[in-house]
Formats: structure tokens, sequence, C-alpha cells
């Protein structure tokens, strides 16, 4: 893997390492929100939303989008949620203390019966 490549990761990684950017993130799985509706929804102080947002949309995981006068905030694209759902996919077999066989032949059992 390339410096730069490797240098990216790092970052996204270290982002996705923080409770607070982990819970605005997964709150825009859902919908774009306004700043004041996570506050509201997280409990959080509006500095701590603002300064959050900002290192995420630098590093291109959310972005804004105007709808009137309010601006929102969602996430990127498809990529984000990929990157959150395999990462929630392996946080839940390990929690279950499956390896990663079990898990696959779970996923395809559902994938069966759905």
């Amino acid at each position: 893997m390339k410096k730069d490549v490797i240098i990216e990761l790092e970052t996204i990684f270290k982002l996705l390492g923080n409770r607070q950017r982990l819970t605005i993130l997964e709150l825009l799985r859902e919908r774009a929100y306004s700043v004041s509706e996570i506050i509201a929804i997280l409990d959080m102080e509006q500095s701590a939303v603002s300064h959050q947002l900002k290192l995420l949309r630098e590093a291109q995981l959310v972005q804004t989008k105007r709808q009137g006068r309010e601006i929102l905030y969602c996430l990127s694209d498809s990529h984000v949620l990929t990157l959150l759902d395999n990462a929630l996919n392996h946080v839940s077999h390990v929690l279950k203390k499956e390896t990663h066989e079990e898990f696959l032949a779970e996923e395809r059992e559902k994938n069966k019966k759905g």
C-alpha cells in the first residue's frame, strides 16, 4: 500500500475511534440532520458537535447540503455506510464470540430465509 493511502486510512480510523463522532455518524445513517437537531438528540454542547462535524467534513465522511435556510449534515457517500456496516458486523460477531466462519454461515442462513 502506498504511504499516502496508509496516512489517509490512519486519519479515517482515528476519526472513527471517537465515541462522539461514531455517535454522530450512526445518527446520520438515518437521514440528514441540522446541527441543532444533532445537539438536541445527542444532548451534546453546540461547540462539541460543531467541532466533530468539522473533523468529519475535513475527512470527507460527512457533507453538507442546504435546505432553505438550514444547513443539513449527511454521510458523504455509500462508502461511509459500507465502512460503518462492516465495522458493525465485525463487532457483532466479536461480541457473540463467533469465528469468522460461524458468522458467514449465519449470514448465509439469513439470506436463505429472507
